[in-house]
């Protein structure tokens, strides 16, 4: 269906999949594609690759506001952004190419174990706010390997990846909550530009559904961002793992019913 045809329903859900995506970002320092790519599958009747391209270029402009606003505040760590965005680049272009040799099915399971992983690692960790992020060579490796892994699930699920890193952030290096989520919606902005790039390559992109939804999502980052100030640590965790286990019941149910003959 070309665009000029397109009804105002396929638009306005567009549109209210950005501004979810847009909140959702801000306040968890995820690129908004843990929630972007179940509602385009469900409200925009995208497939899962499509829906995971889209998302990704939605997350570029989302990723850029939403960590300006929390290094606004003094809540990102540059140098840990810097190195954990390294090895994100490299994965990026490995999920993108991943992408493009996966069932549709395998893929949807993977992302459906994803976040169901994420989730329980979520309720097992208690954050604390004001931790900092010590710089060690072992660290140096360890935000490496995170970044490669972040990257990787960029580009194969689109949703930036910031799902991996906060919880590691949080959990194994012990960072503030809040610090973790400003570094990880950093590392998504070079992130998302390349994996975005290799699917624009591959002309696997609605560009116009895209920006529709990345300028929507723009505009919500910000009052995410404050959001994530006034709430408590723990509450903020507990959200999210609610999250991805809805997120991750709506996706099987999906599936499961693309199963059927």
């Amino acid at each position: 269906m070309s665009a000029a045809v397109r009804p105002a329903r396929y638009w306005s859900a567009l549109v209210v999949t950005g501004l979810i995506g847009g909140v959702l970002s801000g306040l968890f320092g995820v690129g908004g594609g843990i929630v972007m790519v179940p509602l385009l599958l469900t409200l925009v009747r995208m497939d899962q690759r499509q829906a995971a391209t889209t998302s990704l270029a939605a997350i570029v402009p989302t990723s850029i506001v939403g960590s300006l606003s929390y290094l606004a505040a003094g809540h990102i760590d540059l140098v840990a952004g810097a190195i954990i965005a390294a090895g994100a680049v490299a994965g990026t272009v490995i999920g993108s190419n991943l992408l493009r040799r996966i069932p549709l099915v395998w893929l949807r399971w993977l992302f459906i174990l994803l976040l169901l992983v994420v989730a329980a690692r979520m309720v097992m960790v208690e954050p604390e706010r004001g931790g900092a992020l010590e710089l060690t060579w072992i660290v140096v490796l360890g935000y490496l390997a995170l970044g490669l892994v972040m990257g990787i699930a960029s580009g194969l699920f689109g949703i930036g990846g910031g799902v991996i890193a906060v919880p590691a952030l949080v959990a194994v290096i012990g960072v503030s909550d809040l610090t973790a989520k400003g570094t990880s919606l950093l590392v998504l902005v070079p992130t998302s530009i390349v994996g975005t790039i290799a699917n624009l390559r591959a002309r696997q992109v609605d560009l116009r559904a895209g920006i529709v939804v990345g300028v929507a999502a723009t505009v919500a980052a910000m009052p995410g961002v404050a959001l994530a100030v006034l709430i408590p640590p723990r509450l903020s965790s507990v959200l999210f793992a609610l999250l991805l286990l809805v997120a991750a019941a709506q996706l099987s149910i999906a599936t499961l019913r693309a199963l059927r003959p």
